[in-house]
């Protein structure tokens, strides 16, 4: 099986370099869609030198939010299995093995990595977010029923045919419970698998802030009770 791995980013020239060497050092067959959401940092500029036969540069011509670069990103995708990948080394491409393995054994047709349910390493940081992402993973749940622990996780992993009945509709990290919603009414068997985390401070790049937390909210009523 082929992975697509969907690389969003926004304003990540510290990052793109180290996180690119990570993702191709995993030995597993795999493309990789790197989609600039209008960065005016020089990553762009960056991106440019980057690609290869396994490796495509899509650009955005001005910021539209995470969601607008996923869609565009799953648009380019030809593999069997599409990862999503951040570009800010928070999430360690290492895992991927076991991320895609309760798909590879006919078990999942999406696995979410979570990291609250995990025996790795994990970054102390932020208590406020920890609660304010498990509250929005609770409320999502109880419209979804589900029983997901991290639903804000950036690692989702589709077997392709489940992304190809979804359109995503949110521009910005509303792409997160607008998903989680979708899939959800597809039925459709959902694995989750702890992951390591290493959160970064706002000083050292974090975007997400409260006002995403009010739209998540937004969507999670949106897309479980008007769509």
């Amino acid at each position: 099986m082929k992975l697509s791995v969907v690389i969003p980013m926004y304003n990540e020239r510290n990052t793109i370099r180290e996180i690119l060497e990570c993702v191709r050092a995993v030995d597993i067959d795999k493309e990789i869609i790197l989609v600039d959401d209008g960065s005016t940092d020089g990553t762009r500029e960056i991106l440019k030198g980057l690609s290869d036969n396994a490796t495509k540069v899509v650009l955005h011509e001005r910021n539209m939010g995470k969601g607008a670069a996923l869609r565009t990103g799953f648009r380019n995708v030809t593999g069997d299995i599409v990862i999503i990948q951040d570009a800010d080394l928070e999430y360690d491409p290492s895992q991927y093995p076991k991320l895609i393995q309760p798909i590879l054994d006919g078990k999942a047709d999406v696995v979410y990595g979570s990291r609250f349910v995990t025996g790795d390493c994990r970054r102390v940081i932020y208590f406020w977010h920890a609660i304010g992402n498990k509250f929005l993973t609770l409320l999502s749940n109880m419209f979804t029923n589900l029983n997901l622990t991290d639903m804000e996780s950036c690692y989702k992993v589709f077997r392709r045919e489940v992304l190809e009945k979804i359109t995503i509709e949110e521009n910005r990290f509303g792409f997160e419970p607008e998903i989680t919603a979708k899939i959800a009414k597809l039925h459709v068997r959902i694995y989750e698998t702890g992951i390591s985390y290493s959160g970064r401070t706002y000083e050292e790049g974090k975007k997400i802030g409260w006002k995403d937390g009010i739209s998540a909210l937004r969507c999670i009523v949106k897309y479980n009770l008007f769509r």
